[in-house]
């Protein structure tokens, strides 16, 4: 099994704290004048894009509340030794950029706009508002695009970004950071502390990382009520003029909140599909999805590739609690025989709670086309009335994971849970068992949660859940429990995304 390092996050997280801006304070008033100086709250300026274009490094832009109808362009950068250029709510007052009537320059742009520049911040924002019903446009809250490097993002409200066009033509995004330039890329990017709600994106994303985009961190954020996938790592789609470079890499995915994500009326998709995913690494490589909720998604998190030949690669995705899912749990490999699929995916130590609400078939664990070198080890798997707890249909690779040490249960006696292998369903765990030689450490009982209701799904002292993994190693199950307790207490790691 392949460890897997995330090289530059701990660097990445600290200079943000480390740099601190040493410029001047500007600010910026529905009541000001662009006459003004802007240097204080009495002399501000009337508009953002006019402080844009007159700051420089280290500079701080202090936004009044009140709303600001228009289109911002953020063209000068901040610089290592001078410090960041920052745009922010002033004194805890709501300043709204507002994208209500407003058109979609060239046919995609954003409220905010942040086009090969560096060192700059945007903080304690909201963005909303920004709608079409044509095709031809694509509205986006925070557009960030070509070749740039120390990027943050902390504590902006985006919503109600939408496309009401209908069919797969119709594009919009809460956030997108298009990696579109090569060998240089968008690089040491933090996404943190935000909330992205209400958005209608047709065949996009919610929020997305494409092409070349290195080293990314995306924490503590707060994603709901959305018609497509609600976080995305994308790769191979020819967004980078290298390909390369076409791959968002080097990604930290953690502690977000991400719920009620569905396609259901999303005129993109047919009827029934129920394929937005909470969580979609679609052909990125080497990232860590960790200590997120995920629940009343589609999917809940997906690790594949949509494009021929090409596989999300060298991913863990350890201790997530993921539940009430209209669709799978966790899926892995590609969604057709046509599409990429997955190799060198870890999932470990999760919690899948009777996710499949909608009786797709595709169960809590579903491994689907060209899945190879992968690991499912220390899991809770409950699956809801069906019972189907692993779902691995195809027999397009003959060895695509190596399961064991889970703890599986559906709610009754183990002859009536349903296992499919390489395209074979097996009735009852005992036969699963015989017929494939896998998880041969693992165990069918109840898990014994503290309450299967609301739910908690942390185990009681006496669940078989506890001291029954296999410790893999840091590297592998990390240091912290979903909860933020250490991972590992006692005799040995428990199974689950809960430690005792």
């Amino acid at each position: 099994m392949r460890n897997l390092p995330i090289p530059g996050l701990a660097l990445l997280i600290v200079t943000f704290i480390a740099s601190p801006s040493h410029g001047a304070n500007y600010y910026v008033s529905t009541s000001g004048n662009n006459g003004n100086d802007g240097l204080s709250p009495t002399s501000a300026w009337r508009n953002i894009q006019y402080a844009a274009d007159h700051v420089a490094a280290g500079d701080t832009v202090n936004i009044l509340g009140g709303v600001y109808n228009e289109l911002v362009n953020i063209p000068v950068s901040g610089t290592a030794d001078a410090g960041y250029i920052t745009f922010q709510n002033y004194a805890g007052q709501l300043a709204v950029i507002d994208g209500k009537r407003l058109p979609v320059p060239g046919g995609q742009y954003g409220l905010i706009n942040i086009a090969g520049q560096s060192y700059i911040i945007v903080q304690g924002l909201e963005i909303r508002n920004y709608k079409t019903t044509s095709t031809k446009d694509v509205p986006i809250g925070i557009y960030i695009t070509g070749s740039g490097s120390n990027l943050g993002f902390f504590s902006n409200h985006i919503h109600h970004i939408q496309t009401n066009a209908k069919g797969c033509a119709a594009d919009a995004f809460g956030v997108a950071f298009y990696g579109n330039q090569a060998p240089a890329s968008l690089n040491n990017i933090t996404f943190s502390g935000n909330e992205l709600d209400h958005m209608k994106t047709g065949c996009s994303e919610t929020l997305t990382f494409n092409g070349n985009v290195d080293t990314f961190s995306v924490t503590n954020n707060v994603i709901h009520d959305d018609n497509n996938i609600g976080i995305d790592a994308i790769g191979f789609e020819g967004t980078s003029p290298d390909p390369a470079y076409d791959q968002a890499r080097n990604g930290y995915i953690a502690q977000n909140t991400v719920y009620n994500i569905t396609s259901e009326k999303n005129s993109a998709y047919s009827k029934g599909c129920w394929c937005a995913d909470g969580i979609y690494v679609d052909g990125g490589t080497n990232i860590l999805i960790e200590r997120n909720l995920v629940h009343h998604v589609d999917l809940g998190i997906e690790m594949a590739s949509e494009h021929s030949g090409k596989t999300t690669s060298d991913v863990i995705a350890r201790s997530n609690v993921v539940f009430f899912g209209n669709s799978a749990g966790i899926s892995i490999g590609g969604y057709a025989k046509k599409v990429g699929g997955s190799d060198q995916v870890t999932v470990v130590n999760n919690t899948l709670y009777k996710n499949d609400g909608k009786k797709t078939g595709s169960g809590e664990f579903q491994i689907q086309f060209h899945a190879t070198n992968n690991v499912f080890m220390n899991n809770i798997v409950y699956s809801n009335s069906q019972g189907l707890l692993v779902n691995n249909f195809t027999n397009s690779t003959s060895d695509p994971a190596a399961v064991d040490y889970n703890l599986y249960y559906s709610g009754g006696a183990a002859r009536n849970a349903t296992f499919e292998w390489v395209g074979k369903t097996y009735k009852g765990f005992p036969a699963y068992l015989a017929a494939t030689g896998n998880d041969a450490h693992s165990s069918y009982a109840d898990p014994l949660f503290l309450n299967a209701t609301t739910p908690d799904l942390q185990v009681e002292p006496t669940s078989p859940a506890v001291n029954a993994g296999i410790n893999l190693g840091t590297d592998v199950v990390g240091t912290l429990d979903f909860a933020g307790n250490p991972r590992v207490q006692g005799a040995n790691i428990d199974r689950g995304a809960y430690e005792q």
